[in-house]
């Protein structure tokens, strides 16, 4: 029972955090109310999580969509001031921001709610498709923006353009519902977008964190920093039981006793909530003895 109620405050704690920071990100009224994308100098900055540009109530720029944009450019350039401020977040957190601070996330989790039958995907393919994030990252945001290009030298945002579920929720929905001529436009451009996140959508009820697991290329990139973060999570083995609580409460199904700083662990904090023993401990990176 204490653990029940450790596990609800933990949650609750996550979900508020999770919506203040969904607001912040989108906190433009203005811009639902006006149906227009604000423009202003806060557009600048680049926000740490997937939140697309084209968003009403967008405040900054995503972090992917900028990469994307200058890649594609006629000069193919990185900014290293998005890398940079990317860099900094995942050395200093990791994939906490996953776990507390994207809005697409929160949106996983809440469907992930609804009360129907889950899936447990088998270790082996699972396994074979956490990698195709990797991919998408490499070949979607970095490389076919720069070497697929049109006649004047330019490429395309293939992510944002084909893939991102979160600029078709954020973005592409809101804009089209009250502009009968950006519906005409849309075409079957935005049939494909719409259909790419229904499966995502779908997906996510079925089975936890969906597009986190399978396809975020900016989770991918925070992965890569997750093991040397300074925020790390501890397993106190001598008080642990073995009781594969932690593990079984995991939405992205990380073998906790195994290696709690994967790349793969959010850093929910659920697999703490539950454990029994209160073996599971949260706090800056520690050197092994």
């Amino acid at each position: 029972m204490k653990k029940s109620a450790k596990m609800r405050r933990q949650s609750r704690f996550r979900l508020l955090i999770q919506l203040c920071a969904a607001a912040l990100f989108n906190g433009y009224i203005a811009g639902f109310a006006k149906n227009k994308i604000y423009t202003g100098k806060l557009k600048t900055v680049c926000v740490p999580v997937l939140n697309c540009y084209s968003c009403p109530g967008a405040l900054g720029s995503c972090p992917i969509g900028s990469i994307q944009s200058l890649a594609a450019g006629k000069s193919h350039r990185i900014s290293f001031y998005v890398l940079g401020t990317l860099v900094l977040f995942g050395t200093v957190l990791g994939r906490l921001i996953c776990g507390f601070l994207c809005p697409f996330g929160l949106i996983q989790d809440l469907l992930h709610k609804i009360q129907t039958p889950k899936l447990r995907v088998p270790k082996t393919p699972d396994r074979i498709f956490r990698y195709f994030k990797y991919w998408v990252l490499l070949l979607t945001v970095f490389l076919l923006p720069m070497l697929v290009t049109d006649r004047f030298g330019r490429g395309e945002p293939w992510f944002c353009k084909y893939i991102c579920p979160a600029g078709t929720l954020e973005g592409g929905i809101p804009l089209l519902a009250r502009n009968g001529m950006l519906r005409r436009l849309a075409g079957a451009l935005f049939t494909w977008k719409a259909a790419v996140l229904c499966l995502i959508l779908i997906g996510s009820v079925f089975i936890s964190r969906f597009f986190c697991r399978y396809f975020c290329p900016l989770g991918a990139f925070y992965s890569l920093f997750n093991r040397f973060a300074l925020y790390q999570m501890h397993v106190d083995h001598q008080a642990c039981t073995g009781c594969g609580t932690c593990a079984h409460v995991c939405p992205m199904a990380v073998d906790v006793l195994k290696n709690i700083n994967c790349g793969e662990c959010i850093r929910c904090g659920k697999c703490r909530a539950a454990c029994p023993e209160d073996a599971i401990h949260i706090g800056h990176r520690q050197t092994r003895r």
